[in-house]
């Protein structure tokens, strides 16, 4: 086989892969902008529903504020516990702690939350749905920032220290700019695990609902709608928004930096 055919085979292998990966978001796109009642015709009245549900409405408060939460608290823990992680004399350990959550079934965590919260007489809120968001979002964010840190040079900070520099003027001067753009990702990416979170979230939301939890609640009693694939869309777009961020973010300050 010549190198060429090998490289042809390559890109196809890749467009398959990206074709399974995101054909199934075209369809709820496509039937967001269809109207039925005019033959098919393309129409954004779909969009323009979504804002006359008050329970939608109320489910999309929820869902914003509690990503904004969860974007704000899980860097900050996920910094702690990437620093435990270079610091402590265990740092499989302590990687392992953080990382099994991942392995442990939505269900499972959601039933066990709720019971641990039933048991503390913690009513089902925002709390509720905030602590098991974030328990969710903590292990990727610390893998993130755990790898924007393994690409500072501690050298940095030995200087920092032989000026005078206490550890936390020198974390919060030296380091802290160097790894920003890794609690930036962190944020992100734990806001977007906020927003698309259902299985825990819908057990220990009680009366509250989120935008996730919504849609799959009102796919199991009246199936998917115009109305629905709409919101489904406008998640989409969202989520791709959210991704797509920080990636140009980065690029635009490498660009700005290069010589």
């Amino acid at each position: 086989m010549s190198g060429r055919t090998a490289e042809r085979l390559a890109w196809a292998a890749i467009a398959l892969v990206l074709v399974l990966l995101y054909m199934p978001l075209l369809p709820p796109i496509l039937f967001s902008l269809s109207d039925n009642e005019v033959g098919g015709a393309l129409t954004l009245r779909w969009y323009g529903e979504i804002g006359r549900n008050p329970v939608l409405i109320s489910a999309l408060d929820t869902t914003v504020l509690a990503g904004l939460i969860v974007g704000a608290v899980t860097p900050v823990l996920g910094l702690l516990a990437a620093t435990a992680i270079r610091e402590l004399g265990i740092p499989r350990l302590v990687l392992l702690l953080m990382l099994l959550p991942l392995f442990i079934p939505g269900v499972s965590m959601g039933l066990a939350s709720a019971f641990l919260f039933r048991e503390l007489e913690i009513a089902p809120s925002l709390f509720s749905i905030v602590v098991v968001q974030v328990v969710w979002a903590l292990p990727f964010a610390t893998v993130v920032i755990l790898t924007v840190m393994s690409t500072f040079d501690p050298v940095y900070l030995e200087a920092a220290y032989m000026t005078g520099a206490n550890r936390w003027r020198a974390f919060r001067d030296v380091e802290l700019p160097g790894i920003r753009p890794g609690l930036v990702g962190a944020a992100s990416f734990s806001l977007i695990l906020s927003c698309n979170e259902t299985v825990r979230t819908s057990i220990v939301q009680g009366p509250l609902n989120t935008v996730q939890t919504y849609i799959w609640a009102t796919y199991r009693q009246v199936g998917l709608s115009p109305t629905l694939y709409a919101l489904m869309s406008l998640l989409i777009v969202l989520t791709l928004a959210l991704v797509a961020a920080p990636v140009l973010a980065g690029r635009r300050r490498a660009a700005r930096n290069k010589p």
